[in-house]
């Protein structure tokens, strides 16, 4: 039996299936369930652990520990891949782990939804009528058959488990897949992954027919999708952004679509979320807009307990932790 000494006591922020799967450890942690809109997040008391996740506290924190921050935190889990919502006091001195990769699966469906919902034009066939019905069925008939995502290029900038499930499934549609990313390759990665990697982002967005950003968010790649970048996108490029907001120049982002240098726009993410009311992405017609959505699924929460389960054997053994935060890469 565990004594009061060694059970730790933890803070779970995510929600009540976390605590139901920790329940599995049995003594040796004291699980104190919290409201994951709770307005100060950061104070708890003298715990050991922090499970928590985005949320307006977060993005609104001080920016220096404010009265009641528990400095002897030794861990935090955080529920999502990025940390840019966070304050660098939440995340310096204590190990820190992410849900890095765990909505992989989700994610690249998506993707692959927004392309090929692009290519079949989806949206625009919606017959009211009889007669409307034969007239769109004739136009693609005898004037504009559908498109197809075999042959095309899917452009990737990030190759994380992210961008490799969504480079996995454009392959098996026929897609050539080209990335970016700024980390070097090996020559044996390259083969082994079957993509072609691309020197920087300008020459991505110059050979992609889509091309999806799966980056993190840091200072090196803060609106790192601005105006220089798309002037040189191909004619016709379906930009789809599934990872931070603030990747893109949303105003330059709005003059190439306008100007036609870039079809379309899938945006799961924006800058500020959600965007104010009148913001043009809402009704811009060659924008499709989700509610930051992108990441959900069936297995996600499910997926991240057993990590959490996994890292609290690490934890209590000593062992390095899955999905650690690379302070000096931001991720």
């Amino acid at each position: 039996m565990a004594t009061a000494s060694n059970v730790l006591t933890v803070i779970n922020q995510i929600g009540p299936e976390i605590s139901h799967i920790l329940s599995g450890l049995g003594e040796r942690v004291r699980v104190v369930a919290q409201s994951r809109d709770i307005s100060e997040p950061w104070k708890t008391g003298k715990a050991d652990i922090l499970l928590t996740g985005p949320s307006a506290a977060w993005r609104n924190a001080p920016d220096t520990p404010p009265v009641g921050w528990n400095s002897s935190l030794r861990w935090v889990q955080i529920a999502s891949a990025g940390v840019d919502g966070f304050p660098e006091w939440l995340l310096q001195g204590r190990e820190i782990t992410t849900g890095r990769g765990n909505a992989a699966g989700p994610i690249a469906e998506y993707v692959l939804l927004a392309l090929l919902a692009r290519a079949k034009r989806f949206e625009t066939f919606k017959p009211l009528s009889p007669e409307e019905w034969v007239q769109q069925a004739s136009v693609v008939k005898h004037n504009a058959p559908l498109g197809s995502l075999a042959g095309q290029t899917l452009g990737l900038a990030g190759y994380g488990a992210i961008g490799q499930q969504i480079a996995r499934l454009a392959r098996s549609f026929g897609m050539t897949v080209l990335v970016w990313r700024r980390s070097a390759w090996t020559d044996g990665e390259v083969g082994r992954e079957n993509v072609q990697p691309v020197a920087d982002l300008g020459t991505l967005f110059e050979r992609s027919d889509h091309l999806v950003l799966a980056l993190p968010l840091t200072s090196e790649t803060d609106r790192i999708v601005g105006a220089a970048v798309l002037a040189r996108a191909k004619p016709g490029l379906h930009l789809v952004n599934v990872a931070r907001g603030k990747l893109i120049d949303e105003a330059a982002l709005l003059g190439s679509l306008d100007h036609g240098r870039v079809a379309a726009a899938t945006l799961d993410v924006t800058a500020t979320e959600p965007p104010p009311a009148g913001h043009p992405f809402y009704t811009h017609p060659k924008i499709r807009l989700t509610p930051h959505i992108s990441w959900s699924g069936p297995d996600v929460l499910a997926s991240l307990g057993q990590r959490i389960t996994r890292n609290f054997e690490n934890f209590l053994q000593g062992r390095p932790l899955e999905a650690r935060l690379d302070l000096s890469r931001g991720y």
